[in-house]
């Protein structure tokens, strides 16, 4: 049986973002709707694919497993992504607010290197831990599928791709990325943080 998947819960709180309007994000989740299904889809043909066709250049198999990461990345891309927005606000909780000083040298510094990414990224940025050097940083990605950086995984995601800014704000992404950050939930970012334990290893 294919493994099957469905959307994350629509939380309420992404359609009350100041800058960013409700019309805009109920289109940008659409696209990740159907990244969802696009993943099912995959995984039933994937069960009939030829196994002993596989080869690098052409093949079904190459084609749906190829295709089967880019609708993972849009899947769990943009649920970070959906998550760590809402109008609460806050700040970073003391353990984590204390890794980004110590890693990217404060809250403002962070946002600013995060933006920085956004503006040089295709298709998104992240402020990520990688667990082998223990340590925050922050990453680019040109499509769904070039994250992971092995071992680490995001905390914040940030969506750079047109559609998440182009009913808003035309092309004018650095307006869409202030607006981004303004709108971050912190709480939520915090128990993101805080599911992982990541302070328990950085020992």
């Amino acid at each position: 049986m294919a493994h099957q998947i469905e959307a994350m819960p629509k939380p309420d709180k992404i359609l009350q973002l100041d800058g960013i309007s409700p019309e805009s994000v109920e289109a940008h989740w659409g696209l990740y709707q159907a990244y969802v299904n696009k993943y099912n889809e995959i995984m039933g043909k994937l069960e009939a694919a030829d196994r002993g066709a596989a080869n690098q250049i052409y093949s079904e198999y190459r084609g749906l497993r190829s295709q089967l990461t880019f609708a993972i990345g849009g899947v769990k891309n943009h649920e970070v992504y959906f998550d760590n927005l809402g109008p609460g606000g806050g700040e970073p909780s003391a353990e984590f607010g204390s890794l980004i000083e110590r890693d990217l040298g404060s809250v403002e510094n962070m946002k600013a290197e995060l933006k920085a990414a956004g503006m040089a990224g295709r298709g998104w940025a992240w402020v990520a831990f990688d667990w082998t050097w223990k340590r925050l940083d922050v990453y680019i990605g040109d499509a769904q599928d070039t994250f992971p950086v092995w071992d680490a995984t995001p905390i914040i995601a940030l969506d750079v791709y047109e559609h998440s800014y182009i009913r808003d704000f035309s092309t004018a992404r650095p307006k869409y990325i202030d607006a981004f950050m303004a709108n971050l939930d912190w709480a939520a970012i915090n128990a993101r943080f805080a599911r992982y334990n990541i302070s328990e290893h950085l020992g």
